[in-house]
């Protein structure tokens, strides 16, 4: 499967829910509007689509949300597709999470298949982390992490970096990481939704590498996880560190990715708004051939790069609603 610009679409980020426990301030709106249940794809059309995706070349599947553990009956659904597909042209059956239901699941997600997490995690300090969250309780969160490791989860930490607001803390966060063998994205702000306060909070990640590397030996890594991460070894810790960047070094000529959102939209491009929905051919009948032409067709439409600009919302639409 591959777009109008000869790039290979290999990896569906999949929104199971528009929901989330916590509220971070760089994500959603502190009172949010979430989506009645009919307008939801339900488990099971979202196990169809992810069939369908895989049928066409994807490789790499990751539920995200909202936060995906909040709906349930998700890890169940991770585990039929991960029995179904997983070496059947599947390699990878990822989750992104916010840490703070994982006690609980980690040991039903190793069963299911998942191998890697990604947990987000913006400070180590109780406090702040409650400000950055506004709901989030980091106790909970970073038992969730310890019992993913103990099941056997490699673990990866993202991190917002926020000026003014945890820029202090990345050092330290890099340090946490290595002493557990955790591996760290940094990721930039990004234009989406509400821009309130995103302009004085954005932090350009190649000074934050600069600042790093006057305390940290950072060589360039070929490690990759199909993501936009761009890696670096750390010497004094064995572990990596990546850098999202979308607004300071795009990432947009290697993009291998697209995104279901909760409703069933096909979104080409995070910063764009140009979708395909396939709910509703989905909920009128249509077999899995037309699913795929419908697929490939929206890979015509899939635009050569986003427009991201700090200070300027590129789409109306909140981070949760898509994923990240």
């Amino acid at each position: 499967m591959e777009d109008g610009f000869g790039r290979r679409i290999s990896y569906l980020r999949v929104s199971v829910t528009d929901r989330c426990d916590f509220r971070c301030t760089y994500c959603m709106a502190e009172e949010m509007t979430f989506l009645p249940r009919a307008e939801v794809l339900s488990l099971e059309e979202i196990e169809r689509l992810c069939g369908v995706f895989v049928g066409l070349g994807v490789r790499k599947l990751r539920f995200t949300g909202g936060e995906p553990l909040v709906r349930a009956g998700v890890p169940g659904v991770m585990a039929r597709v991960g029995a179904r597909h997983l070496g059947q042209g599947l390699e990878e059956l990822t989750l992104t999470t916010n840490g703070a239901r994982l006690a609980r699941f980690a040991p039903e997600l190793a069963a299911a298949g998942v191998r890697r997490v990604n947990v987000s995690l913006d400070s180590l300090k109780e406090a702040r982390f409650a400000a950055i969250t506004r709901t989030g309780h980091l106790p909970a969160v970073l038992a969730g992490i310890e019992a993913a490791a103990a099941a056997g989860l490699a673990v990866k930490i993202n991190m917002v970096a926020l000026k003014g607001v945890n820029e202090d803390e990345i050092s330290p966060m890099l340090a946490w990481c290595g002493a557990r063998g955790f591996d760290l994205s940094l990721i930039e702000t990004m234009p989406l939704g509400d821009m309130s306060g995103r302009v004085e909070t954005h932090l350009s990640l190649a000074t934050v590498r600069e600042r790093l590397c006057q305390h940290w030996t950072l060589r360039p890594s070929a490690h990759a996880t199909g993501g936009p991460s761009r890696y670096w070894d750390v010497a004094e810790t064995g572990a990596r560190i990546g850098f999202i960047t979308p607004l300071s070094e795009h990432f947009c000529a290697s993009c291998n990715r697209v995104r279901l959102d909760v409703k069933g939209r096909l979104y080409l491009c995070l910063g764009h708004e140009a979708a395909v929905d396939l709910r509703a051919p989905l909920r009128a009948g249509a077999s899995d051939e037309t699913l795929d032409s419908l697929v490939r067709a929206a890979m015509r439409i899939k635009p050569e790069r986003h427009e991201f600009e700090i200070g300027r919302p590129a789409v109306a639409r909140y981070m949760s609603a898509t994923g990240g």
